[in-house]
């Protein structure tokens, strides 16, 4: 029983490492065990790469090829990259002006497609309720102000007043008097047109977006392909998010 009790961890006595001595504490903080550990495993980490790569430098093969040879140059013992200026010109600059050229065109194609999709979608749609539309306007003619003053719309247009700011679908007093009201079936038929129809308005905005944008990439890959040109220019404006840059070139008489 005597045995068992000493064993008990809550009987046991915590053993801590003592700490800097009072006549030591200029010599700064006593090292522990858990310092010393990772001393002795960065050391380790130091030895086992310097280790690693005296293998490597021993094993390498003096006639083996790497890409990285060609954009680094041995400076003072040092493998240092080379800078994109310092780099060797792979393309002349026609080269890289046939590639501005087939790059604008094929951008500049696609803004055609996305034109032509738009109008597809517009020549669908009536663009009716769009927001940004400027309100058609309807004139009625009269012969005296007083009549001005006593002007009935909707017993001019012969429709409901709840029905006169309607720009579409508007009927008459005869129309709703004769037609029945509609039904449930009817009234989920015209929910699910009115859904499509919101769908399509949604693609004709995003389609308007994109084509904008496309025309933008068009102008600043032509900025671009100007610039190549030797004749002096001046910035007019920077190039934005939403625009090239502006630059005028000195004029230079063709002959």
């Amino acid at each position: 029983m005597s045995s068992f009790r000493k064993a008990l961890k809550s009987r046991q006595r915590n053993h801590h490492e003592r700490s800097q001595p009072g006549f030591r504490n200029h010599l700064g903080l006593l090292e522990k065990k858990k310092d010393y550990k990772l001393r002795a495993e960065d050391y380790h980490k130091k030895q086992n790469t310097l280790s690693a790569l005296r293998k490597k430098a021993l094993e390498k093969n003096p006639d083996e090829f790497y890409h990285k040879m060609i954009s680094t140059k041995l400076k003072d013992g040092v493998h240092i990259a080379k800078r994109k200026d310092e780099e060797e010109e792979e393309m002349t600059e026609e080269q890289k002006k046939v590639m501005r050229t087939q790059d604008m065109k094929y951008v500049e194609m696609k803004r055609v497609s996305e034109a032509k999709k738009i109008e597809r979608l517009k020549g669908g749609l009536h663009l009716l309720n769009a927001e940004g539309k400027q309100k058609n306007k309807h004139t009625f003619f009269v012969d005296t102000k007083e009549e001005v003053k006593s002007f009935d719309l909707a017993k001019r247009l012969n429709t409901a007043p709840e029905l006169v700011d309607r720009v579409y679908n508007r009927p008459t007093l005869q129309t709703l008097k004769t037609k029945s009201i509609m039904g449930a079936t009817d009234k989920r038929s015209v929910q699910k047109i009115h859904r499509q129809s919101k769908h399509q308005y949604k693609m004709l905005s995003q389609r308007i977006d994109r084509e904008k944008k496309m025309f933008v990439i068009v102008e600043k890959i032509q900025t671009r392909k100007d610039l190549q040109d030797n004749r002096k220019k001046v910035k007019v404006q920077k190039e934005k998010q939403n625009s090239a840059a502006i630059y005028k070139f000195e004029t230079k008489r063709k002959r």
